[in-house]
Protein backbone atom coordinates (compact mmCIF):
# COMPACT_ATOMS: atom_id res chain seq x y z
CA UNK A 1 0.00 0.00 0.00
CA UNK A 2 0.85 3.22 -0.74
CA UNK A 3 2.13 5.94 2.09
CA UNK A 4 0.05 8.31 3.25
CA UNK A 5 0.12 11.31 0.50
CA UNK A 6 1.68 9.36 -1.95
CA UNK A 7 0.44 8.52 -5.31
CA UNK A 8 0.19 5.28 -6.67
CA UNK A 9 2.40 5.14 -9.62
CA UNK A 10 0.44 4.91 -12.58
CA UNK A 11 0.27 1.71 -15.23
CA UNK A 12 2.94 1.23 -17.60
CA UNK A 13 2.64 -0.04 -21.35
CA UNK A 14 4.20 -3.16 -21.87
CA UNK A 15 6.68 -2.49 -24.63
CA UNK A 16 6.22 -4.00 -27.70
CA UNK A 17 2.72 -5.07 -26.80
CA UNK A 18 -0.26 -3.55 -28.84
CA UNK A 19 -3.43 -4.98 -26.80
CA UNK A 20 -3.63 -5.94 -23.21
CA UNK A 21 -7.65 -7.26 -23.37
CA UNK A 22 -8.75 -9.35 -20.27
CA UNK A 23 -11.43 -11.95 -20.51
CA UNK A 24 -13.30 -11.94 -17.16
CA UNK A 25 -16.62 -13.31 -15.74
CA UNK A 26 -18.97 -12.78 -12.61
CA UNK A 27 -18.85 -16.82 -11.36
CA UNK A 28 -16.85 -19.67 -11.93
CA UNK A 29 -18.04 -22.41 -14.54
CA UNK A 30 -19.25 -20.06 -17.40
CA UNK A 31 -16.67 -20.92 -19.80
CA UNK A 32 -14.40 -18.09 -19.19
CA UNK A 33 -11.31 -19.83 -19.54
CA UNK A 34 -12.15 -21.68 -22.62
CA UNK A 35 -13.42 -18.72 -24.38
CA UNK A 36 -9.92 -17.04 -23.68
CA UNK A 37 -7.70 -20.02 -25.29
CA UNK A 38 -10.14 -20.29 -27.94
CA UNK A 39 -9.97 -16.43 -28.41
CA UNK A 40 -6.28 -15.96 -28.72
CA UNK A 41 -5.41 -19.49 -30.78
CA UNK A 42 -7.97 -17.61 -33.31
CA UNK A 43 -6.28 -14.74 -33.46
CA UNK A 44 -3.33 -16.14 -33.63
CA UNK A 45 -4.51 -18.11 -36.71
CA UNK A 46 -5.78 -14.81 -38.43
CA UNK A 47 -2.57 -13.80 -38.55
CA UNK A 48 -2.00 -11.89 -35.04
CA UNK A 49 1.22 -12.00 -32.78
CA UNK A 50 -0.49 -13.10 -29.49
CA UNK A 51 0.52 -13.62 -25.98
CA UNK A 52 -1.57 -15.06 -23.04
CA UNK A 53 -1.63 -14.81 -19.07
CA UNK A 54 -2.91 -16.95 -17.10
CA UNK A 55 -4.17 -14.72 -14.12
CA UNK A 56 -6.58 -17.19 -12.91
CA UNK A 57 -3.91 -18.36 -9.65
CA UNK A 58 -6.30 -20.33 -8.33
CA UNK A 59 -7.89 -22.52 -11.01
CA UNK A 60 -5.11 -22.57 -13.86
CA UNK A 61 -6.16 -24.66 -16.58
CA UNK A 62 -4.47 -23.08 -19.87
CA UNK A 63 -1.54 -24.93 -19.79
CA UNK A 64 -3.88 -28.43 -19.84
CA UNK A 65 -6.15 -26.28 -22.48
CA UNK A 66 -3.17 -25.49 -24.42
CA UNK A 67 -1.39 -29.20 -24.10
CA UNK A 68 1.99 -28.25 -22.18
CA UNK A 69 2.74 -28.54 -18.64
CA UNK A 70 6.32 -28.24 -18.79
CA UNK A 71 8.66 -25.72 -17.03
CA UNK A 72 9.69 -22.39 -18.66
CA UNK A 73 12.97 -21.65 -19.02
CA UNK A 74 14.45 -18.57 -17.07
CA UNK A 75 16.95 -16.66 -19.30
CA UNK A 76 18.74 -13.22 -19.18
CA UNK A 77 18.36 -11.13 -16.05
CA UNK A 78 15.96 -13.36 -14.42
CA UNK A 79 13.25 -13.26 -17.01
CA UNK A 80 10.79 -15.94 -17.83
CA UNK A 81 10.42 -17.07 -21.21
CA UNK A 82 7.04 -17.98 -22.05
CA UNK A 83 5.80 -21.24 -23.48
CA UNK A 84 4.63 -21.60 -26.76
CA UNK A 85 1.47 -23.36 -28.02
CA UNK A 86 -0.49 -23.44 -31.18
CA UNK A 87 1.44 -20.07 -32.41
CA UNK A 88 0.71 -18.86 -28.61
CA UNK A 89 2.82 -17.20 -26.60
CA UNK A 90 2.13 -18.02 -22.60
CA UNK A 91 2.17 -18.24 -18.67
CA UNK A 92 0.72 -19.80 -15.76
CA UNK A 93 1.19 -20.57 -11.92
CA UNK A 94 0.17 -24.10 -13.10
CA UNK A 95 3.42 -24.50 -15.04
CA UNK A 96 5.41 -23.43 -12.05
CA UNK A 97 3.20 -25.41 -10.00
CA UNK A 98 1.87 -28.03 -11.68
CA UNK A 99 -0.55 -31.11 -10.43
CA UNK A 100 -3.02 -31.23 -7.58
CA UNK A 101 -1.11 -28.86 -4.67
CA UNK A 102 -3.61 -25.60 -4.66
CA UNK A 103 -1.92 -22.08 -4.40
CA UNK A 104 -2.49 -20.69 -0.74
CA UNK A 105 -1.98 -16.85 -1.12
CA UNK A 106 -3.02 -13.76 0.49
CA UNK A 107 -3.41 -10.43 -1.96
CA UNK A 108 0.00 -8.95 -2.12
CA UNK A 109 1.48 -12.28 -3.49
CA UNK A 110 -1.41 -12.26 -6.18
CA UNK A 111 -0.40 -8.81 -6.59
CA UNK A 112 3.74 -10.16 -7.18
CA UNK A 113 2.94 -12.60 -9.40
CA UNK A 114 0.45 -10.32 -11.48
CA UNK A 115 3.11 -7.91 -11.97
CA UNK A 116 5.69 -10.87 -12.66
CA UNK A 117 3.94 -12.57 -15.60
CA UNK A 118 3.39 -8.73 -17.19
CA UNK A 119 6.55 -7.19 -16.54
CA UNK A 120 9.61 -10.14 -15.77
CA UNK A 121 8.15 -12.45 -18.97
CA UNK A 122 9.61 -11.91 -22.58
CA UNK A 123 6.67 -11.44 -24.25
CA UNK A 124 8.63 -9.73 -27.14
CA UNK A 125 6.03 -8.06 -30.04
CA UNK A 126 2.36 -9.04 -29.79
CA UNK A 127 -0.19 -7.17 -31.25
CA UNK A 128 -2.75 -8.87 -28.37
CA UNK A 129 -1.37 -10.27 -24.65
CA UNK A 130 -5.35 -11.80 -23.66
CA UNK A 131 -5.71 -12.36 -19.83
CA UNK A 132 -7.52 -14.63 -18.48
CA UNK A 133 -8.80 -13.66 -15.23
CA UNK A 134 -10.31 -15.67 -11.86
CA UNK A 135 -13.90 -15.23 -11.72
CA UNK A 136 -15.10 -12.88 -9.27
CA UNK A 137 -14.03 -8.74 -8.78
CA UNK A 138 -11.21 -9.45 -6.92
CA UNK A 139 -7.58 -8.47 -6.30
CA UNK A 140 -6.08 -9.89 -9.37
CA UNK A 141 -8.34 -7.30 -11.41
CA UNK A 142 -7.28 -4.28 -9.18
CA UNK A 143 -3.33 -5.54 -9.46
CA UNK A 144 -3.96 -5.55 -13.25
CA UNK A 145 -4.97 -2.60 -14.11
CA UNK A 146 -2.72 -0.87 -11.74
CA UNK A 147 0.31 -2.61 -13.56
CA UNK A 148 -0.77 -2.21 -17.35
CA UNK A 149 -2.84 -0.13 -19.03
CA UNK A 150 -6.06 -2.51 -20.58
CA UNK A 151 -7.22 -1.88 -24.20
CA UNK A 152 -10.26 -3.41 -23.15
CA UNK A 153 -11.98 -6.65 -21.33
CA UNK A 154 -14.60 -9.41 -22.40
CA UNK A 155 -17.20 -10.52 -20.48
CA UNK A 156 -18.51 -14.28 -20.51
CA UNK A 157 -21.70 -15.28 -19.23
CA UNK A 158 -24.30 -18.33 -19.64
CA UNK A 159 -27.71 -17.47 -20.46
CA UNK A 160 -29.00 -17.80 -17.23
CA UNK A 161 -30.29 -15.77 -15.08
CA UNK A 162 -27.73 -16.35 -12.04
CA UNK A 163 -25.09 -16.28 -14.16
CA UNK A 164 -26.18 -12.95 -15.83
CA UNK A 165 -26.60 -10.90 -12.42
CA UNK A 166 -22.94 -12.19 -11.51
CA UNK A 167 -22.15 -11.08 -15.14
CA UNK A 168 -23.76 -7.67 -14.53
CA UNK A 169 -21.18 -6.90 -11.30
CA UNK A 170 -18.18 -8.03 -13.15
CA UNK A 171 -19.39 -4.98 -15.93
CA UNK A 172 -20.18 -2.33 -12.92
CA UNK A 173 -16.56 -3.82 -12.04
CA UNK A 174 -14.58 -2.63 -14.79
CA UNK A 175 -16.86 0.33 -15.10
CA UNK A 176 -15.40 1.74 -11.82
CA UNK A 177 -11.52 0.54 -12.83
CA UNK A 178 -12.40 2.37 -15.60
CA UNK A 179 -12.00 -0.13 -18.53
CA UNK A 180 -13.84 -0.10 -21.15
CA UNK A 181 -16.21 -3.70 -21.93
CA UNK A 182 -15.40 -4.73 -25.48
CA UNK A 183 -18.49 -6.65 -25.34
CA UNK A 184 -20.11 -9.87 -24.20
CA UNK A 185 -19.99 -13.43 -24.92
CA UNK A 186 -22.71 -15.90 -24.49
CA UNK A 187 -21.67 -18.80 -23.69
CA UNK A 188 -23.37 -22.72 -23.28
CA UNK A 189 -26.03 -20.45 -25.63
CA UNK A 190 -28.00 -23.73 -26.72
CA UNK A 191 -27.46 -27.61 -27.37
CA UNK A 192 -28.26 -29.58 -30.23
CA UNK A 193 -29.13 -32.90 -29.56
CA UNK A 194 -26.69 -34.92 -32.34
CA UNK A 195 -30.29 -37.60 -32.70
CA UNK A 196 -33.25 -35.49 -33.56
CA UNK A 197 -31.18 -32.47 -34.17
CA UNK A 198 -33.65 -30.69 -31.89
CA UNK A 199 -32.14 -27.15 -30.30
CA UNK A 200 -32.42 -27.27 -26.53
CA UNK A 201 -31.98 -24.05 -24.21
CA UNK A 202 -30.10 -25.90 -21.30
CA UNK A 203 -29.48 -22.51 -19.61
CA UNK A 204 -32.04 -20.87 -21.00
CA UNK A 205 -31.11 -18.60 -24.09
CA UNK A 206 -30.61 -14.75 -25.55
CA UNK A 207 -29.76 -12.92 -21.58
CA UNK A 208 -26.41 -12.11 -22.53
CA UNK A 209 -27.48 -10.51 -25.67
CA UNK A 210 -30.35 -8.78 -23.69
CA UNK A 211 -28.14 -7.56 -20.67
CA UNK A 212 -25.28 -6.42 -24.12
CA UNK A 213 -28.47 -3.81 -24.70
CA UNK A 214 -29.14 -3.25 -21.69
CA UNK A 215 -25.86 -1.83 -21.06
CA UNK A 216 -25.31 -0.50 -24.38
CA UNK A 217 -22.32 -3.32 -25.15
CA UNK A 218 -21.66 -4.92 -28.05
CA UNK A 219 -23.11 -8.37 -28.22
CA UNK A 220 -19.98 -10.21 -29.33
CA UNK A 221 -21.93 -14.05 -30.39
CA UNK A 222 -23.39 -16.53 -29.06
CA UNK A 223 -21.12 -20.04 -28.39
CA UNK A 224 -22.96 -23.63 -29.07
CA UNK A 225 -22.64 -26.01 -25.88
CA UNK A 226 -21.07 -28.73 -27.68
CA UNK A 227 -18.88 -31.83 -26.31
CA UNK A 228 -16.29 -31.11 -29.16
CA UNK A 229 -15.17 -27.87 -27.39
CA UNK A 230 -14.61 -29.24 -23.63
CA UNK A 231 -13.10 -32.65 -25.22
CA UNK A 232 -10.23 -30.07 -27.40
CA UNK A 233 -9.68 -28.48 -23.89
CA UNK A 234 -9.32 -31.88 -22.18
CA UNK A 235 -6.86 -32.82 -24.93
CA UNK A 236 -5.21 -29.33 -25.17
CA UNK A 237 -6.34 -29.32 -28.78
CA UNK A 238 -8.47 -25.94 -28.85
CA UNK A 239 -11.58 -26.21 -31.46
CA UNK A 240 -10.05 -22.78 -32.75
CA UNK A 241 -7.21 -25.08 -34.40
CA UNK A 242 -9.67 -26.22 -37.06
CA UNK A 243 -10.09 -22.71 -38.55
CA UNK A 244 -12.61 -20.26 -39.44
CA UNK A 245 -14.31 -22.60 -42.07
CA UNK A 246 -14.79 -25.01 -39.20
CA UNK A 247 -18.36 -25.22 -38.14
CA UNK A 248 -17.50 -25.58 -34.57
CA UNK A 249 -14.99 -23.16 -34.57
CA UNK A 250 -16.43 -20.46 -36.53
CA UNK A 251 -18.52 -18.91 -33.30
CA UNK A 252 -15.35 -18.15 -31.88
CA UNK A 253 -13.50 -16.64 -35.15
CA UNK A 254 -16.20 -14.24 -35.23
CA UNK A 255 -15.77 -12.94 -31.56
CA UNK A 256 -12.19 -12.95 -32.21
CA UNK A 257 -12.59 -10.48 -35.48
CA UNK A 258 -15.07 -8.30 -32.84
CA UNK A 259 -12.35 -7.59 -30.68
CA UNK A 260 -9.60 -7.28 -32.88
CA UNK A 261 -11.48 -4.66 -34.69
CA UNK A 262 -13.04 -2.79 -31.29
CA UNK A 263 -9.77 -2.85 -29.88
CA UNK A 264 -8.23 -1.03 -32.66
CA UNK A 265 -11.07 1.54 -32.56
CA UNK A 266 -10.27 2.22 -28.59
CA UNK A 267 -6.73 2.47 -28.89
CA UNK A 268 -7.10 4.82 -31.93
CA UNK A 269 -9.67 6.94 -29.53
CA UNK A 270 -7.09 6.93 -26.48
CA UNK A 271 -4.60 7.91 -28.87
CA UNK A 272 -6.70 11.10 -30.28
CA UNK A 273 -7.43 11.82 -26.45
CA UNK A 274 -3.26 11.78 -25.75
CA UNK A 275 -2.87 14.19 -28.31
CA UNK A 276 -5.07 16.67 -27.67
CA UNK A 277 -4.30 16.59 -23.65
Amino acid sequence: MAAHGMQQPAPQPLPGVAHVVAVGSGKGGVGKTTVAVNLAVALSKLGYKVGLIDADIYGPNVPMMLGVTRQPNIVGENMIEPIVSHGVKFISVGLISPGDKPMVMRGPMLHQIIRQFLQQVQWGELDFLIVDLPPGTGDVVISLVQTVPLTGAVVVSTPSDVSLQDARKALEMFHQVKVEVIGIVENMSHFTCPHCQQVIDIFSSGGAERTAAQFGLEFLGSLELDPSIRKGGDSGLPVSLAGPDSEIAKGFYEIARKVASAAVEIAGRTDDVLEIT
